[in-house]
């Protein structure tokens, strides 16, 4: 990795320079153009000296040990739990963002915990941890700092997670998921509609980043979509992104369908019904996706895991309690035999609900 100017600024090598004197960064398809001084919508990546830093390299908005099932991956290591921090920043501007005092803040607002590669990988093995989340924030954003920690975890026989909306340019993308071993991406929506005027990005990219995930690589990839009342909760949409799934990404890529909360900007709308993530889950089930969720409600029978040739059910959870464990240490069904897509132990973690903050030092 590039060398830092001082214990929190790093040069990044994703920017390209242009005739004008100004900067390209070129770590997302926003491709922010910043003149001297000049910060990208992102707020964490600057022009400085005629080079383009990340401003955040160091610094953390806090470290909290999770489940698993939170981030949400339900088929990666279940039970075990995960050291997750993120700093400040967003490349999307999502008017609907559930972690916006984090990702809409300023950097020194909420940047309250200093902690190198070294020390992260650290402490997440003195607390048991498996793997360690980029997350609250989207980690492309401060995806050097998050690829240093991952180099450190994988020393330490940890691994590494991206919670990430997939808005990343495609060099940044291939060094950045390189390093990870499982990925949470946000399908927010699937209409450009949505992601212009909620968010102030792109689809295209997102399906890039889907694509390149499942066909190119061998990261462990589920899916998260925020279901919000009368913007992507169509039953054509869900009909139409089901399908593209199915058929580009495959039936076996987990889905969690998320209840959306008034926040941020969009306080006028109502809070998401259980009964429109049941019919979200059903239309995936009926188009082919074997492994479809329901999240951010009570309902153990939508967060658990079933057989896809025989309908057994597999791993049970109420909320983030594994409540039922039935797969073959071969992670198949014992009734039927065929196999359950996923990353399992022999036996699920036993962390449970738990969350537990982490200071550094």
């Amino acid at each position: 990795m590039t060398a830092t100017t001082s214990s929190h600024v790093m040069t990044t090598r994703y920017a390209t320079r242009l005739e004008n004197g100004k900067l390209r960064c070129d770590v997302c398809p926003r491709g922010c153009t910043l003149r001297e001084g000049q910060r990208g919508l992102c707020f964490v990546r600057s022009n400085l000296g005629g080079r383009i830093v990340l401003t955040t390299y160091g610094r953390s908005s806090g470290f909290c040990v999770d489940p698993i099932e939170k981030k949400p991956l339900n088929h990666f290591h279940p039970g075990t739990p995960i050291l997750s921090f993120g700093t400040a920043g967003c490349n999307l501007t999502c008017r609907f963002c559930q972690n916006w005092d984090i990702s809409k803040s300023r950097a020194t607002a909420t940047l309250a915990e200093n902690a190198s590669p070294e020390d992260i990988a650290r402490t997440a093995a003195r607390a048991g941890c498996k793997s360690v989340a980029y997350t609250y924030n989207d980690p492309i954003v401060f995806l050097e700092y998050a690829m240093d920690t991952a180099d450190a975890c994988r020393e330490q026989g940890i691994k590494s997670v991206a919670v990430t909306a997939g808005y990343v340019h495609g060099e940044a993308r291939r060094d950045f998921f390189s390093r990870m071993d499982a990925a949470n991406v946000d399908l927010k929506a699937f209409t450009e509609r949505f992601y212009k005027k909620l968010c102030s990005g792109h689809l295209q990219p997102v399906l890039e980043t889907l694509m390149y995930l499942k066909q190119e690589t061998h990261v462990w990839l589920e899916l998260t979509t925020l279901l919000i009342p009368g913007e992507n909760d169509a039953e054509k949409e869900l009909e139409e992104m089901t399908q593209w799934v199915v058929e580009h990404l495959g039936p076996d890529v987990p889905w969690h369908f998320s209840a959306f909360h008034p926040d941020w900007k969009m306080t006028d709308r109502r809070a998401t019904s259980p009964s429109t993530l049941s019919r979200a889950r059903a239309i995936a089930t009926k188009n082919g996706v074997r492994y479809a969720y329901t999240g951010n409600v009570h309902d153990e029978t939508g967060g658990s895991t079933y057989c896809h040739a025989c309908g057994t059910r597999l791993i049970g959870r109420d909320w983030y309690e594994i409540t039922l464990w039935r797969l073959t240490k071969e992670g198949r069904c014992p009734a039927c035999g065929a196999p359950c897509a996923g990353r399992f132990d022999a036996a699920p973690g036993t962390w449970g609900a738990r969350r537990r903050p982490i200071r550094m030092g």
